[in-house]
């Protein structure tokens, strides 16, 4: 008989599982939905009040997720994120305005004008992408490193 430590198994990740948000993100998203700040921006903005019972079953969802490992309350939970998902990104797909490219612009790095070089000379921006490319560190870097300090209490 040892010391030995019981090292505990962790669970597989599945594919989907990074859709489900922490638990308090849903129980803060209801109450925002639900609170008079957040009905007035929905009037203004929607013109209607929203139906945020779907925010509240989601967090009842993540409990029974997060607490019993509940699988159907899993599979809703995340057919819930990709409603959510697919409703956001709606307008992005229905967008017909701006056609998509499949790759970039043939020039896509091509140097810039001379006149946009020459207002960034000498910027924070400049300075700091020849140090990268020099490898040294200048100036303005030891400046800003001096002027920080952290304090934990």
């Amino acid at each position: 008989m040892g010391l030995e430590k019981e090292v505990p198994i962790e669970e597989p990740v599945r594919p989907d599982e990074f859709m489900i948000r922490p638990c308090y993100l849903y129980e803060a998203e209801f109450h925002e939905c639900e609170r008079p700040k957040g009905r007035f921006h929905q009037l203004f903005i929607f013109g209607d009040y929203l139906d945020c019972n779907q925010w509240k079953r989601d967090a009842q969802l993540c409990k029974k997720w997060q607490e019993k490992k509940d699988e159907k309350a899993r599979a809703e939970l995340i057919e819930s994120e990709e409603k959510r998902r697919i409703e956001r990104l709606k307008p992005h797909y229905q967008n017909d305005v701006w056609k998509k490219r499949d790759k970039p612009p043939e020039n896509w790095n091509a140097p810039l004008p001379d006149w946009i070089v020459e207002k960034n000379k000498n910027t924070y921006l400049d300075l700091k992408a020849q140090s990268i490319r020099n490898g040294t560190v200048n100036d303005i870097d030891m400046k800003v490193y001096e002027s920080v300090t952290c304090s934990i209490l």
